[in-house]
């Protein structure tokens, strides 16, 4: 298709309004809900313009990106307004366009008075194509786009030439993590490393992470245990122009439990069986009750359906009805008037810690505060966020009492709960009982130091190849460790954990023994002998779930012994496997 046949297409398209408006749902983990959708434009379908990329880049081209992001919009208020569709609006903008001297500012605030749409409902998503230069000019557009009400979002961050300056200078609202940091990071230690910076910033300049472009189970159950509360892909649903409403069809998949290694979960423990009010309740009568319960910080509020749709602080409503006369204005008001719509509602199936991160993420959360535990969506009572972080920090000092003191990974107690939990889940793994050979005689010619180097490089190697979902790795102690693998592709982890391991020692030896390929030092009779360069023996258990129930942890441990005996009766890097049956 030439330049002067695009041109014609991008004119025929824009004067027909021949647009097509697909939404894609953002989901709250916590919540277990849609809270709003992304609009995501296309060409006609049999238009070489049908590709967004395409369709965009042309319109750049003839000078009209402006033109079809307005009649993007157009279409896109329309669907929204006709399908009846809850939550937030993101609509996504370039910055080219809003700099674009032909912007028109408060076009898009008409169109969604027209439709009935608040601009509290909409979130104006950047969306960088090109270099930005022009940033005092982009604030200001932005910040005419504040003054009315809009949030804003930035995209595809850490994909962009300038997105981390946009960030710095624009402080939206949200940020939303480019596909790339997403794409296998239950494999990826360094992308990990990536997002837990991005959710520190995001902390510090009050934003809220999204977490796009999510396909696979284990990529959410890594981003649901490091905190991460908005996600989209998909997984999740994928852009349709009947777009997913209700989220209670993807609960399985949202139950992401935290790993073997993890903090147990007790939500039950802090829940506090509060009554809650609806939505239509007399702000008086919530006050008597505040009144009449002393220690009662927090009121629930909710809607026909029993699901929370806001909270009354204490605090807040004290605060709210000290001013001239507004007691008596707001007597007879419904409590809607007055609650918070900006509460924590988190489901009773998560773990402490995810609920712990859920809590210090959020900027606005305070400790003498109460959040919603709701089951399935529907209100099941209040729990203490001080409790939480108490009761958090006192399984983190329980772990810490049990950690190898040298390594910090879990020791021989959190190994026994580990393996004892898996049996008694049924779960299938391969429990790995990792030692280094000839590891005492190198100790012995290096020195101990030198050999405390070597077991923590053996430590990261494990961490880098585990799962933090599904996995656990600990310390026996020395250089004996237990690695609990719950993925399908554990040989090919294992296979990588060879290699990192032999080529990260290199750094470990001395010119002429690495040149040399082996070492002498003193035997257990104290004769010298010579010794290859330091290798790993795995011993691996193929626990099965039928297998579960005939074996206990002491068993299991033996088993995963026994095969790492067999392994180190063979020269070199070894690999064992025996099945419990």
């Amino acid at each position: 298709m030439t330049v002067t046949e695009q041109l014609s297409a991008l004119g025929q398209i824009l004067a027909h309004g021949d647009l097509y408006t697909l939404f894609q749902p953002l989901l709250s983990l916590s919540e277990r809900r849609i809270i709003g959708y992304e609009a995501l434009t296309r060409g006609p379908s049999n238009s070489p313009l049908h590709p967004p990329v395409t369709l965009f880049a042309v319109a750049r081209h003839a000078g009209r990106l402006s033109e079809l992001e307005m009649a993007c919009r157009l279409k896109a208020c329309t669907r929204f307004n006709e399908l009846k569709l809850d939550g937030l609006l993101f609509l996504n903008v370039s910055p080219e366009s809003l700099l674009d001297p032909a912007h028109q500012p408060g076009r898009t605030l008409k169109m969604l008075q027209a439709f009935g749409i608040p601009p509290s409902q909409v979130v104006i998503e950047l969306t960088e194509q090109t270099p930005t230069e022009d940033f005092g000019l982009l604030d200001t557009a932005l910040h005419h786009y504040r003054a009315m009400g809009f949030s804003i979002a930035l995209d595809d961050l850490g994909a962009g030439y300038s997105s981390l300056r946009l960030w710095s200078e624009l402080r939206p609202d949200y940020v939303k993590i480019d596909r790339h940091f997403i794409d296998g990071i239950h494999q990826d230690a360094v992308k990990r490393e990536f997002v837990e910076s991005i959710l520190k910033m995001a902390k510090a300049s009050r934003a809220q992470v999204i977490a796009e472009g999510i396909e696979m189970p284990e990529e959410l159950a890594v981003l649901a245990e490091m905190g991460i509360d908005l996600v989209q892909g998909y997984l999740l649903g994928r852009p349709q122009e009947q777009p997913l409403r209700d989220a209670r069809a993807l609960l399985p998949l949202l139950e992401t439990g935290s790993c073997m290694g993890g903090v147990d979960s007790d939500l039950a423990a802090l829940l506090t069986e509060q009554p809650a009010v609806a939505e239509h309740t007399p702000i008086l009568d919530v006050l008597e009750a505040f009144r009449a319960q002393p220690n009662l910080n927090s009121l629930a509020v909710l809607d026909a359906c029993q699901q929370p749709v806001g909270v009354v602080h204490r605090h807040l409503l004290s605060e709210a009805l000290l001013k001239p006369f507004a007691t008596d204005l707001f007597a007879r008001k419904p409590v809607s008037r007055l609650m918070s719509s900006d509460f924590l509602a988190v489901e009773m199936g998560q773990s402490l810690q995810q609920v712990s991160r859920l809590i210090t993420n959020r900027a606005r959360q305070r400790l003498e505060e109460d959040f919603i535990i709701v089951q399935e969506g529907r209100y099941r009572g209040l729990g203490r966020v001080i409790d939480v972080l108490k009761l958090i920090t006192e399984l983190k000092i329980q772990q810490a009492r049990h950690a190898n003191p040298l390594t910090l990974l879990p020791g021989n107690v959190p190994i026994q709960h580990c393996l004892t939990r898996l049996l008694q889940q049924d779960r299938q793994a391969a429990v790995c009982y990792v030692d280094i050979d000839a590891f005492k005689p190198f100790n012995d010619l290096y020195g101990y130091a030198r050999g405390d180097e070597v077991l923590l490089c053996l430590a990261q190697c494990l961490g880098e190849r585990v799962d933090p979902a599904r996995d656990f790795v600990g310390h026996i102690g020395g250089d004996d460790f237990m690695l609990v693998l719950g993925s399908d592709d554990w040989r090919v982890r294992l296979h990588y954990l060879l290699e990192d391991f032999q080529g990260q020692c290199r750094r470990f030896y001395r010119a002429e023994h690495l040149q040399a390929g082996c070492f002498v030092a003193h035997d257990r009779r104290g004769q010298r002998e010579k010794y290859p360069l330091l290798s790993l023996s795995i011993g691996v258990v193929m626990l099965k779930p039928e297998a579960c129930s005939r074996l206990d942890a002491d068993q299991l441990a033996s088993l995963a012994s026994e095969a790492k005996r067999h392994a180190k009766a063979m020269p070199g890097y070894s690999l064992h496997i025996i099945e419990a049956l």
